[in-house]
């Protein structure tokens, strides 16, 4: 991906400045272009999805397959120069080291017990509380993904097969892994106490990613599952219908 800065991207990053590290997240006009790009991404997805249905022509497929990419590469390079400006941990420090982040010893690729799925839910013995663009006191703005309410040391798995991207830790997210899959989209774990991969390692469906916790911005233990466009905050779409187009339901 291009790690490019317009113009008018500069002074919008003038803007921003003033907005605390922590938080992180794009705003104003930055903030309305970029969730304008996310709902682009996911119409552009679901036409290549129907053409695919369709069996139509591989010529037409992959024109809007490029229509597509060409939306998420703009919204990455705007979604990384914001975040790197505003020093979230993902754009600067994707693998951890100036953390210190808490790391258990890397996981091998062990299936969920019982089981041998494609894709599963990220952990289990959960309550579903927080959903996705639910308002309350605890967000700045809206909820950017799904709570899983576990008790402490839990163990947090992967949803689906893909490489880790990120192991880090520092801001509101508090200890986090993201897993890119091979559909492009990246998954995040949030607020874990302890992370069992490497950035760079290939993982395959219910391996182990690390244990629960509530590091960062929390008022107790529980897993904050997100599906993002790219691996930066902003790019985030629903979970539950993302995972249920996967043939994952997670319980009410």
């Amino acid at each position: 991906m291009r790690r490019v800065l317009r113009a008018p991207l500069t002074l919008l990053l003038v803007a921003l400045a003033a907005f605390p590290a922590a938080a992180a997240t794009p705003a104003g006009p930055t903030a309305a272009r970029v969730a304008r790009d996310v709902r682009a991404h996911e119409d552009a997805r679901a036409r290549v999805e129907e053409l695919r249905e369709a069996d139509a022509p591989p010529g037409e497929v992959r024109d809007a397959e490029r229509h597509r990419e060409d939306i998420r590469s703009r919204l990455w390079d705007v979604l990384w120069a914001v975040e790197h400006a505003l020093g979230d941990p993902v754009a600067v420090d994707p693998a951890g080291r100036a953390g210190h982040c808490p790391l258990g010893p890397p996981s091998t690729p062990a299936p969920v017990p019982g089981e041998d799925p494609s894709w599963t839910v990220p952990t289990t013995g959960y309550r579903l509380t927080a959903g996705y663009a639910e308002r309350g006191r605890h967000w700045k703005h809206r909820h950017t993904g799904q709570d899983f309410a576990v008790g402490p040391g839990t163990p947090v798995r992967a949803v689906g097969p893909g490489t880790v991207r990120v192991t880090t830790c520092g801001d509101g997210f508090g200890n986090q892994v993201l897993v890119r899959h091979r559909d492009g989209y990246f998954t995040q774990y949030a607020h874990l106490s302890r992370i069992d991969v490497r950035k760079g390692q290939k993982v395959r469906a219910g391996q182990l990613l690390g244990l629960s916790g509530a590091t960062g911005n929390v008022t107790g233990p529980h897993l904050h599952f997100e599906v993002r466009i790219t691996p930066y905050i902003g790019s985030a779409v629903p979970p539950l219908p993302w995972l249920a187009r996967k043939g994952v339901h997670p319980e009410q």
